[in-house]
């Protein structure tokens, strides 16, 4: 049972605190995906290759993992609200090294400090709801932040890419220092600190301890599990359907990216399901139907196209459904993790937002590598990922049905 105040008094949600969660947590994807199209005119502009501009996407995600591990535990010790607002300006001040670059060196630094600075805003936004929220609640809370926050990298390559061909490809960059900023006066002018039960200086020792008993937590790892091997399924389709689509099956890249919108499309349908029912439904229910509808989707694309009808439907129709299990999943996923231990939910939102990116950024190049001239490879390892996402919910279980047999 959740003692926590937050589970005793429930505030009431107001329309400008989700537009602020909202927008300090698009700040990262819209990092993520606004320079996308700019990424060949970057490579011809600095001298180097596309491979090499590649890297300022890689080590962004990387950067984020890494950022995500400090953050956390900092919030948890100073509080919300000045490690958002330092997170924020890092964004700024990294986005502003990425505009003025002349080399590609200055730009990675540049792209390094933004994802530190950025990932402020994802991490920080599901603790400040945990802070505030009961368990249930923190899952739809959370689902309507999301939701909100997918548009960002639906929108910002379409953005990016108008921009691009107007101003050069440095006006994207610019464009992040001013959404940066606003969302910066924003958080200054809005958030109240939520953290109140904060360590003193001497409990420094006390706090990395709790940390340590966050680390040695099974339903902290299944619920940080689970979410990563839903979140893999998607950064393995993200790597994947691109070269499945332009080079096996010869479409453009235009075609590419309106079917590609019947993913993000899901995961909003997914998110607001979940905004609906987590509450009711609780969070563990919620998981348990989103990796099974993710096991689902992805057999029948197997099946489908084992029938040989490969084709862009066949890709993108079960990948709506996976959308929309992704949305069932991370939210009701993230809400468990966080609400293992309430005290160091900046630690946990952190450590298991960390490792939703790094498995990202693990499984994108092995789909690359493996894929050649068939969709197999591509099918194989997001079935695996969705078959360990299904097994990781037994670390969740388990300790509850033992505690309930006591």
């Amino acid at each position: 049972m959740d003692h926590t105040p937050a589970a005793a008094a429930q505030p009431t949600v107001k329309p400008g605190f989700i537009a602020l969660l909202i927008a300090v947590s698009a700040v990262s994807p819209l990092g993520i995906n606004m320079y996308l199209p700019s990424m060949p005119a970057m490579a011809r502009a600095l001298g180097v290759s596309f491979t090499t501009i590649q890297l300022t996407l890689s080590l962004y995600l990387g950067a984020m993992a890494v950022g995500q591990l400090i953050i956390g535990p900092l919030s948890d010790r100073f509080g919300r609200r000045p490690v958002l607002l330092l997170g924020l300006l890092t964004f700024v001040a990294g986005s502003i090294v990425c505009l003025a670059a002349q080399s590609i060196g200055v730009l990675i630094v540049g792209r390094i400090v933004q994802a530190i600075g950025g990932c402020a805003g994802i991490t920080l936004s599901r603790a400040i709801v945990r802070d505030l929220f009961g368990r249930n609640q923190v899952a739809s809370m959370i689902a309507y932040v999301t939701m909100g926050m997918a548009v960002a990298p639906m929108i910002a390559p379409t953005i990016g890419g108008l921009l691009e061909t107007l101003f050069g490809w440095r006006a994207s960059f610019a464009f992040l220092i001013g959404f940066g900023g606003l969302a910066l006066v924003f958080a200054y002018w809005r958030l109240h600190e939520t953290h109140h039960s904060r360590a003193g200086g001497e409990a420094v020792r006390e706090l990395l301890q709790g940390y340590g008993s966050l680390v040695r937590s099974r339903p902290f790892w299944g619920y940080t599990l689970v979410t990563s091997f839903v979140s893999a399924m998607f950064f393995a389709f993200l790597a994947g359907a691109p070269y499945v689509m332009i080079e096996l099956l010869g479409r453009s890249p235009a075609e590419y990216g309106l079917y590609f919108a019947l993913v993000p499309c899901g995961y909003i349908l997914g998110n607001f399901t979940t905004g609906r029912l987590a509450a009711t439904m609780g969070p563990n229910r919620m998981i348990l139907g989103g990796t099974l509808l993710a096991l689902a989707s992805i057999a029948v694309m197997a099946a489908v196209i084992a029938s040989g009808l490969l084709s862009p439907i066949a890709l993108f129709g079960p990948m709506l459904f996976i959308g929309v299990a992704n949305g069932l999943v991370l939210p009701s996923g993230i809400a468990g993790a966080v609400s293992v231990r309430p005290d160091l939910a900046g630690a946990a939102s952190g450590l298991s937002g960390s490792c939703q990116i790094g498995f990202g950024a693990l499984v994108a190049p092995v789909v690359g590598a493996a894929l050649s001239t068939t969709v197999w490879p591509l099918i194989a390892i997001m079935t695996i990922c969705s078959l360990l996402a299904v097994a990781s919910l037994s670390l969740v279980v388990a300790p509850r049905r033992a505690a309930e047999g006591r």
